[in-house]
């Protein structure tokens, strides 16, 4: 089921929704065979344990408090029930007859649950309380989820004080078994077996360094915990082979004006290079406009630089919440007007300028190239798009069949928007950020554009869409779609063969753009081809 009316990132039935989401895309894994069964089950017993006592915090006070108590009533009744079922799942060993029929149990009475909430619970709450009060309760939400036990304790009492002093103690408790059982390890790794070995490896590297999924961290502590570029460099350390980052000719920060002060810009520049001016790729780093650095996506403009010869400068933007949309948006178009008048100090040719980015960074490379073209300024010779977000709606397939994927998951797609456009919700239909929407016309004469996807990342089908909405405008738009990765797998070459291909294939597309400038014979308005799926 899908909640039959709008919400925003961050609404109490949002956060709910995102969730029913991502546990039934754990039951189909499991009822296909796919992936790891324990795993598997111990990430539907985590998130379904904090779900549960959360909800119970929440959303059952919050339906008493409507007139609904016999609905809040029916609810924790039926979280009993799934507790012990939980706990039987918790002891039992995959295969057994116990273990399979609890599971059955457990699949069919989650689905009734979360059936019964969507359809009544959930609307009937925000009928009566309104949508600024669902923002409110959906912060109280997230807030319990992180002070909950991480296992089911059908003993603990509904309510009280009580409640709260067997929660502390169960937390505790919870916290040393899942040390030592090895089940916090997985809790933030991809279970399903669609990756491919080194892409699994990864993350399930990434996910014994993290304190826990992203989405249930404040923000100053997902702020805190590694990358994948840092799970790569354990890996290299783990196989003994070198971690010094790809050598270019030199790579500095540098000061730029920027709309809100001075903005840090880093500059790549390729080994060997002449007196010859050579082309320049602006590249913009991803992070959901409020978590990461320049550092994280090291690897990524060092790779650009050696495979394209270019100069690679990179944009250090505000971050929200504290800088809210548009602020990032404004850096990243200031940086690129910085640098075409400043591209020949650097040793470029301010006629051979690309862009691109990863994540949110392709969508404001994509809106840089739209708000230029709509200032009637010069565009960039080619854009590359990795990963890209090109609407704020839960847009397409993607966003169900990958709904539980890792690094970037349905939940933590919106925990990131409701933390980047904190107070301006309206924004989030701004066409700076909300791309798909924009006209052909508005659309045409932007420059040849390659967007590269994986099939493991909740933001596929808008970017599929992107390419095919590009093409219909007249631009030339390729698409390529990389099986068996997941988001973010761009700048991990060292240790990840489909990304030193996907570099490969980007530097080609740039390289091409920038002979065709040159040559002064673009060849605007040839068809897009696409998507190139690549195992």
């Amino acid at each position: 089921m899908t909640l039959p009316y709008a919400t925003l990132p961050g609404d109490l039935d949002h956060l709910i929704a995102d969730e029913h989401v991502v546990a039934n895309r754990l039951f189909e894994h499991l009822e296909a065979g796919r992936g790891d069964r324990r795993m598997l089950v111990d990430q539907v017993s985590y998130g379904r344990a904090l779900h549960a006592h959360a909800e119970e915090e929440v959303l059952y006070p919050a339906l008493a408090e409507i007139g609904a108590a016999a609905d809040a009533e029916e609810g924790r009744d039926e979280h009993q029930a799934l507790k012990r079922l939980l706990v039987l799942l918790d002891h039992a060993d995959p295969g057994s007859g116990e273990f399979e029929r609890a599971l059955n149990k457990l699949i069919g009475d989650v689905r009734h649950h979360i059936e019964k909430e969507e359809r009544e619970f959930l609307p009937a709450l925000r009928r009566a309380v309104g949508a600024e009060e669902m923002g409110r309760l959906g912060e109280q939400y997230l807030a319990a989820k992180r002070s909950v036990p991480a296992r089911s304790h059908p003993t603990v009492p509904p309510t009280g004080r009580r409640r709260r002093l067997m929660h502390v103690a169960a937390g505790f408790v919870d916290k040393v078994r899942d040390r030592v059982s090895g089940r916090s390890n997985v809790l933030s790794t991809d279970a399903s077996w669609l990756l491919d070995t080194q892409a699994q490896r990864i993350l399930d590297t990434w996910s014994r360094l993290v304190l826990a999924p992203y989405e249930l961290l404040t923000l100053e502590q997902a702020r805190q915990q590694p990358s994948l570029a840092d799970a790569a460099m354990e890996i290299l350390q783990q196989d003994g082979r070198p971690t010094d980052p790809e050598e270019v000719g030199s790579a500095a920060d540098v000061t730029v004006p920027g709309p809100g002060g001075d903005l840090v810009v880093r500059v790549y520049k390729p080994l060997g290079q002449t007196s010859d001016p050579v082309p320049v790729v602006m590249w913009v780093h991803g992070g959901g406009w409020i978590l990461f650095t320049n550092d994280d996506y090291d690897a990524s403009c060092r790779a650009l630089v050696n495979r394209t010869g270019a100069i690679v400068v990179s944009p250090e933007y505000r971050k929200a919440p504290e800088h809210v949309f548009p602020a990032a948006h404004e850096d990243v178009l200031a940086t690129y007007r910085w640098l075409r008048t400043n591209a020949t100090g650097l040793g470029g040719d301010p006629s051979r300028i690309a862009i691109g980015g990863e994540g949110v960074g392709a969508n404001m490379a994509a809106a840089t190239c739209g708000q230029l073209k709509q200032a009637g300024e010069p565009l960039p010779v080619a854009q590359v798009l990795v990963c890209p977000l090109t609407t704020t709606a839960q847009y397409g397939a993607s966003m169900r069949d990958a709904a539980d994927a890792r690094p970037l998951n349905r939940p933590l797609l919106s925990w990131m928007m409701m933390h980047a456009f904190r107070g301006v919700t309206d924004s989030l239909k701004d066409p700076r950020v909300d791309l798909l929407p924009l006209s052909a016309q508005g659309l045409a004469g932007l420059p040849p554009t390659l967007i590269v996807t994986t099939d493991r990342d909740v933001l596929q089908s808008q970017g599929d869409e992107w390419c095919a909405r590009l093409g219909a405008a007249g631009v030339r738009a390729t698409s390529v779609r990389y099986g068996g990765v997941m988001h973010d797998f761009f700048g991990l070459a060292a240790v990840l063969d489909k990304a030193a291909h996907a570099q490969e294939e980007v530097a080609l597309h740039l390289r091409q753009a920038f002979g065709e400038a040159s040559a002064a014979h673009p060849l605007d308005g040839a068809p897009m081809r696409g998507p190139k799926v690549i195992g």
